[in-house]
C-alpha cells in the first residue's frame, strides 16, 4: 500500500455554492483515488463557507484554507499549490467536472511518456445543454499557445516541479492564460491526451470571458 498521495488537485473557490456539489463529487467518483483535494476559498459569503465547511467534517481527504480577503484565482491556485503533499498537480476549477476515469487516464499517459505538463479534450456545457468537444492541438510550444490559447485549466496535470517560482499576473481576466504561458517557457512543451475527460461548465457572468473566447473564436 502507497504511504504517499500521488496528485494534489487544487481547486480555487468564490461564492460557488450552487456548482461545488458536482464538482466536488466528480472527484470522489475518480477511479483513481491515491488523491488530496486542496480547495482554497477566496473570501465566498457565507453559504459557501458553510457547505465547504461540512464536506470537510465527513473527508480527511480535504483540506480547506479561507482567505480573509479576496484575492483572484491565481493567487488561490499558486497558493494551493504551496501546500501540495504530490509531486503531480491537477487543478480544477470548481464548477467544471471530471469523468470519472480522468485522474487515472492522465497519470498513466504522463508517466508512460515521461511528460511533464498534459491536458486533455473537454466538453463545454450549459445548464443541461452539451456542446461539442474542443480538442486542442496534439501538442503545444510557448509560441502556438499564444496563438492558440485552447488549454482548459481543469483539463491540466503537471509536475509540481514546473510550478516553482510561478508568479501572478496583474489581469484578474488573463491569470489561466498567464500561468499556461509560465508553465509552458519551463516545460517547453505540453501534451495532449486525446480523450475528452472533464465537462466545462460556460456561465452567463462567466469572469473568465476569454476562456469562451477561446473557445468559440481562436
Amino acid at each position: 500500500m502507497k504511504n504517499h498521495t500521488e496528485i494534489s488537485i487544487v481547486m480555487p473557490n468564490y461564492n460557488s455554492y450552487h456548482f461545488l456539489k458536482d464538482s466536488i463529487k466528480s472527484i470522489f467518483s475518480q477511479t483513481f483515488t491515491n488523491w488530496e483535494l486542496i480547495i482554497v476559498d477566496d473570501n465566498s459569503n457565507s453559504e459557501t463557507k458553510k457547505f465547504l465547511r461540512s464536506f470537510k467534517k465527513v473527508n480527511n481527504k480535504i483540506k480547506i484554507y479561507f482567505l480573509k480577503k479576496n484575492k483572484g484565482d491565481g493567487f488561490c491556485r499558486i497558493y494551493g499549490v504551496s501546500k501540495a503533499k504530490s509531486k503531480i498537480i491537477a487543478f480544477i476549477d470548481s464548477d467544471d467536472i471530471w469523468e470519472k476515469n480522468k485522474l487515472e487516464k492522465q497519470l498513466k499517459f504522463m508517466k508512460r511518456n515521461k511528460f511533464d505538463f498534459t491536458y486533455t479534450y473537454y466538453t463545454p456545457f450549459k445548464k443541461n445543454r452539451i456542446l461539442n468537444s474542443v480538442n486542442p492541438p496534439s501538442k503545444f510550444d510557448f509560441d502556438s499557445f499564444i496563438k492558440n490559447t485552447s488549454i482548459a485549466t481543469s483539463s491540466i496535470m503537471v509536475k509540481k516541479t514546473s510550478l516553482k517560482n510561478i508568479k501572478l499576473s496583474h489581469s484578474p481576466n488573463f491569470e489561466d492564460y498567464y500561468l499556461k504561458c509560465q508553465i509552458l517557457k519551463k516545460t517547453k512543451f505540453a501534451y495532449c491526451l486525446k480523450k475528452s475527460l472533464m465537462k466545462y461548465r460556460i456561465k452567463k457572468h462567466s469572469l473568465s470571458k476569454n476562456k469562451l473566447r477561446n473557445i468559440y473564436w481562436l
